[in-house]
């Protein structure tokens, strides 16, 4: 009883311990402001909270000196203000967090830093008049999807209900909602953003233009988002689910999911998405199909092809909401994960043998790997369709028009794994399926460059993928808002303009 007494005690006084330490200016600077109350320190309970809330357990395992968690866009501003004011011989160092789901150490928090954590700029309000839905970057995608049901109206969003809204907006961001209405981030309307001198500015198509382009793909470069206004459209419902078959159907799989990438433009309310899956709890090798078409009718014609292959093990589908089916993807957050990702053409021979490339790489996991376990890959349409409209709305920096109106697939292994004794084989085993179905891709002329910044790995790099152009774009408009480079140097995490030839 005593020793808890004397944890609690300790705990109790962890603030002023830090604010003490006169090594800790950065900390220190934000107490001594109106932000004060807005601090958590470690050995706070609602600091270890925060922490153990992160999707990875390796962004977990970060210790930031304090988290200041602003409440509204006035305070983002004046904790930029008072961290780039610290005169130190060590500038202060700090991290952005949303959602906090981007699976790598140091993309969303940071260790002996600042972590700016938005999860109070969450709120969510529809604009009836001008058919909008304002949203806080700190919000997940059931909080707008449970907002906006009720009304008949839904935005394009996220397919995990967990998932930030920030972070997967300025990736890209694909929704089961992308073929007819395109990218999340093309769905935006407007930013509100503070900049690295701290002024907040509005970025639209016809405010700030060019920074309104490069925020959509160019992740946390420019600043931090506090707003996010994105169009909406008449919503009645979903049909959609999961449906499980045995491994052996995958060449049927695949040539389904060939035609239907093929024919998404006539298709434009339909989603699908093939995933071998592995599961060691479960112990068997499986096919994992997610279906979705944007308006409640039971199996449309979009799906016969794939509803045709017999011996399905299970088939959740049914008429239902957006919010139930983001909920049926919904992360833990107890694992090591590993995202990487990948872009070939809508072809049968790359998909055929990076299927035998992962029945290797998953046997040398069978041999090797203890505890829960499971690994996912997912092979995505990418169409046309999806950027149709994007010129149109202010533009991105994905680059992805340049590629003449040709259907990709999209690909990402997910990996997830306990144990930090456990970390180098599991991310090698990523690794070695993104690497070496790039090798074959290559060898036929079937590979792409683009990166789904959203799935990307730590050591991929999206934004060359983007394109030289684009590459310029995202340089120009970071040396206009930030020619300090304060998003380059103090904010370690994302993938950094900066570092792309």
């Amino acid at each position: 009883m005593f020793g808890l007494k004397v944890t609690l005690l300790a705990a109790a006084l962890t603030p002023l311990a830090v604010a003490q330490n006169e090594t800790d200016l950065c900390c220190t600077a934000l107490a001594g402001s109106s932000l004060k109350a807005r601090l958590l320190y470690p050995g706070q309970t609602a600091f270890e909270s925060r922490l153990d809330s992160y999707f990875d357990v390796k962004q977990q395992s970060l210790t930031p000196s304090c988290i200041v968690q602003p409440k509204n866009t006035k305070e983002v501003a004046l904790t930029i203000k008072t961290l780039t004011a610290v005169s130190s011989a060590k500038s202060c160092k700090f991290a952005i967090r949303s959602g906090g789901h981007t699976p790598y150490a140091g993309a969303s928090n940071i260790e002996d830093g600042v972590t700016i954590d938005l999860q109070y700029i969450s709120a969510v309000q529809y604009d009836s008049k001008n058919s909008l839905v304002k949203v806080g970057p700190g919000a997940r995608w059931n909080d707008v999807f449970t907002t906006l049901e009720p009304l008949g109206v839904i935005t394009t969003g996220g397919r995990s209900s967990t998932v930030g809204v920030g972070g997967l907006t300025l990736g890209g961001g694909i929704s089961y909602f992308s073929p007819e209405h395109g990218l999340i981030c093309d769905n935006v309307l407007e930013f509100e953003v503070v900049l690295a001198d701290s002024r907040v500015v509005t970025a639209s198509k016809t405010q700030n233009p060019d920074l309104f382009t490069v925020l959509k793909g160019g992740n946390n470069n420019f600043g931090i988002v506090t707003q996010i206004k994105f169009r909406t459209f008449k919503y009645d419902g979903m049909w959609g689910g999961l449906v499980v078959y045995p491994e052996t159907t995958i060449q049927d799989q695949f040539k389904a999911l060939i035609k239907f990438s093929n024919n998404v433009d006539k298709n434009v309310k339909s989603s699908a998405i093939v995933m071998p899956v592995y599961q060691s709890s479960v112990g068997a090798d499986l096919i994992l199909n997610a279906y979705d078409h944007a308006e409640p009718v039971v199996r449309p014609a979009a799906f016969d092809e794939f509803l045709a292959i017999p011996g399905n093990v299970s088939d959740s589908t049914a008429v239902t909401n957006m919010s139930d089916l983001a909920a049926a993807l919904e992360g833990s957050t107890t694992s090591s994960v590993y995202f990487g990702t990948l872009t070939f053409a809508n072809d049968l021979r790359v998909m055929t043998e990076a299927h035998e490339i992962y029945k290797d790489v998953l046997a040398n996991l069978k041999a090797r790997a203890t505890g829960d376990w499971q690994i996912y890959v997912l092979y995505q349409p990418l169409p046309p369709a999806y950027w149709k409209d994007s010129a149109a709305r202010g533009g991105n920096v994905l680059g992805l028009e340049r590629f003449n109106g040709q259907t990709l697939c999209l690909y990402q292994p997910y990996i997830s794994w306990q144990g930090a004794e456990q970390d180098a084989l599991f991310q090698q085993a990523g690794a070695d399926l993104v690497n070496r179905i790039r090798a074959y891709a290559v060898s036929i002329g079937a590979d792409n460059p683009y990166l789904y910044l959203d799935y990307a790995d730590n050591t991929q790099d999206p934004l060359t993928g983007y394109g030289a152009e684009n590459v310029k774009k995202m340089k120009a408009a970071a040396k206009k808002y930030d020619p300090k480079q304060i998003f380059q140097k103090n904010v370690p995490g994302g993938f950094k303009i900066s570092k792309v030839a």
